[in-house]
């Protein structure tokens, strides 16, 4: 068998897709028209697949997106996605064939992480990807909760105003780059992102259900707050409700949006749980509730995982909590970041450059990954043996200068 891995042309693209769908088990049927449709969204020039006699057998695709740092700097970087390998062709280096390519490339446009949401956790570790922050899920269950169920609207002079798809997308895409300005680990959302989102437009293989939209306006009218929910219809057989809310998307700028936010979707008539969707693991949820333990975890996984491509960049685009200096030594499988560092952090700035100095800490790119958005700690991988002090106490340094008072979020799968 002649087996090649290589970018796909517009011809070969609707067998592309039917080897993507093949690998996510969904129908492996592609019309022409949808191929057009999802072409239409594409850029060519970052997408692979590998070929056997010229079938599809294994796809992979990037695109270009920023993710905010500690400090809510926009960082330049290629994330990653529709990574398959049909199940005929697994252990064949075809993945291994891809990424290389595509992060050396990523390398060389200048990109300064790479990203992506890792479907299974073994997989991307050996090529320098860490896991960078997680996500957490809960239902509520709201008759428990302790809410008041006949709250009508924000005691602080705000408000609350049911809205449309057409004005999510004129409030929406302000309220998220405002959220990106402050929250480590949030992802870019483009244009197309809020049309899919509010069914604009229909992305193929997905069906779409109309949401409910609320938007929280502060006391001065300033909108602050979305949270978007869908709802099932499910009754006793008493005919008592027993109806659940799912959360699409929520975004709070202030606590005060947040608390009424959730409140809100926790008193809408007939629903007894609320589903939370993704949400950061130190997320305010669960302590808005008067009885906290009515908000049971669902959900508590890594999501957002981060391959550091340039090291200076990277840790001179974030800021940090207080003075110190680390030498880090970085190695790197694939040749893309490794080397020896100085970072010299302070709250006004840090600087970082190649150091002949004595490695404080040791470790891999994955780790450094790992620390980035200050979701990790340095003094646990010591303990696991993944990073190694070389200077005693430094991983206990290094966990003050990079942790943060709040944990890294990225709401987004893509």
């Amino acid at each position: 068998m002649s087996l090649e891995t290589r970018r796909v042309t517009e011809s070969e693209f609707r067998d592309w897709l039917r080897a993507l769908a093949t690998g996510f088990l969904r129908p492996p049927v592609v019309s022409e028209a949808e191929a057009a449709d999802r072409l239409a969204h594409t850029d060519l020039a970052r997408v692979r697949g590998a070929f056997d006699d010229g079938r599809c057998v294994a796809t992979y695709r990037s695109f270009a997106q920023q993710l905010t740092a500690v400090g809510g700097a926009a960082l330049q970087a290629s994330a990653v996605s529709n990574v398959t390998v049909s199940p005929t062709h697994r252990r064949r280096g075809l993945l291994s064939r891809m990424m290389t390519a595509d992060l050396a490339e990523a390398k060389e446009r200048g990109d300064i992480v790479s990203t992506l949401i890792a479907a299974e956790y073994p997989i991307y570790g050996r090529y320098g990807y860490g896991p960078a922050a997680s996500i957490t899920e809960w239902a509520i269950d709201v008759p428990r909760s302790g809410l008041d169920p006949r709250w009508s609207g924000p005691e602080d002079g705000g408000r609350i105003d049911l809205v449309d798809g057409t004005d999510v997308r004129k409030t929406g895409p302000e309220l998220h780059a405002r959220l990106a300005a402050v929250q480590p680990g949030v992802v870019t959302r483009d244009e197309l992102w809020w049309r899919a989102a509010t069914g604009q437009e229909q992305l193929p293989g997905h069906s779409w259900t109309e949401p409910f939209y609320a938007v929280h306006r502060s006391a001065t009218g300033e909108a602050d707050g979305l949270i978007v929910y869908a709802s099932d219809d499910k009754w006793g057989d008493a005919k008592q409700p027993l109806n659940t809310a799912s959360v699409r998307d929520m975004i709070a700028l202030t606590p005060a949006a947040e608390r009424a936010l959730w409140h809100y979707v926790c008193s809408v008539d007939w629903i007894t749980t609320v589903k939370s969707g993704y949400r950061a693991p130190d997320d305010l949820l669960p302590l808005l509730l008067p009885d906290p333990r009515a908000a049971r975890i669902l959900t508590q996984a890594d999501f957002l995982w981060v391959r550091i491509l340039d090291v200076v960049r990277a840790l001179e685009g974030r800021t940090y909590p207080t003075s110190a200096s680390l030498v880090f030594e970085v190695h790197d499988g694939l040749g893309l970041a490794g080397g020896r560092f100085r970072l010299d952090a302070s709250p006004d700035g840090a600087v970082c450059a190649p150091s002949p100095e004595s490695p404080d800490l040791t470790l891999d790119v994955r780790e450094l990954g790992s620390l980035y958005l200050g979701d990790e700690s340095a003094v646990r991988l010591t303990a696991l043996g993944r990073v190694e002090e070389g200077t005693p106490g430094a991983a206990g340094v290094a966990d003050v200068v990079f942790r943060t008072p709040r944990r890294p979020w990225c709401p987004d799968i893509f």
